[in-house]
């Protein structure tokens, strides 16, 4: 090999190693009911940023937040609940303001066609009908306790899951007969809605916030409070 092609091989490679250094990478923790929402952002924010590689890391809020306390690396967090946020807030791990972009309520997660007849938060205490829920510990488990405690009514649950996806799975696989999860997680063919009248009792309000001062953590918070809201409310989240 010559020395002028050696020589231009070595920038060649100089070039490419510099080009593959400027990528940057910015991770998201985000609540498992915000999965479809956020992978969706994630595309449409790296299509504006070529140059980032955003990667959401989806799981319960009381998970997502003990593991941050345990000294996880994340530059965002999305959290299902403000109280939530507040214990993150508390371990000084917040570098702005939480700021809420969406609401959401429970409903309940039947089988196909709804088999049992269930009716209502009430049915949920039925001998014969198998339900299961969120553990307490996490926002879609405590809204569904106070709801059940709001109308007077003692649901008797199979099992107690890490998070909403969990509940939703049990019922598309046909381990439970009903589910309390979000309204946004039922457009879902794979199961049937029953509406809880009074849902409106227990409302999860989500809030963001960055975990680092890089510009890019609050320039993505920017993006999901701007052109995320139209892609949150047409998942049926509702306005903060």
């Amino acid at each position: 090999m010559s020395k002028a092609i050696a020589t231009s091989l070595a920038a060649l490679l100089a070039m490419a190693g510099c080009t593959a250094s400027e990528e940057r990478t910015l991770t998201v923790f985000a609540a498992a009911s915000l999965t479809d929402v956020f992978t969706t952002l994630e595309q449409r924010f790296e299509d504006e940023h070529p140059d980032v590689d955003v990667r959401v890391h989806f799981a319960g809020s009381s998970r997502l937040a003990q593991q941050l306390a345990e000294g996880a690396s994340a530059d965002v967090f999305a959290s299902a609940d403000e109280d939530v946020m507040r214990d993150v807030a508390g371990e000084g791990l917040l570098t702005g303001e939480p700021t809420p972009f969406a609401t959401n309520t429970l409903t309940i997660a039947v089988e196909p066609g709804n088999p049992l007849g269930i009716r209502g938060l009430a049915d949920l205490a039925r001998e014969d009908v198998t339900a299961v829920v969120c553990q307490p510990q996490v926002p879609c488990g405590s809204a569904a306790r106070e709801l059940a405690a709001a109308h007077d009514v003692e649901p008797r649950f199979a099992s107690e899951e890490p998070d909403v996806t969990a509940v939703l799975g049990k019922v598309r696989a046909g381990e439970a007969d009903a589910g309390l999860v979000y309204v946004t997680d039922v457009r879902d063919e794979a199961v049937d809605e029953v509406a809880i009248d009074g849902a409106e009792d227990a409302v999860n309000t989500y809030p963001i916030a960055t975990l680092t001062e890089a510009p890019l953590a609050a320039e993505f918070q920017r993006f999901v409070l701007g052109a995320g809201s139209g892609v949150l409310r047409d998942a049926g989240f509702g306005a903060p």
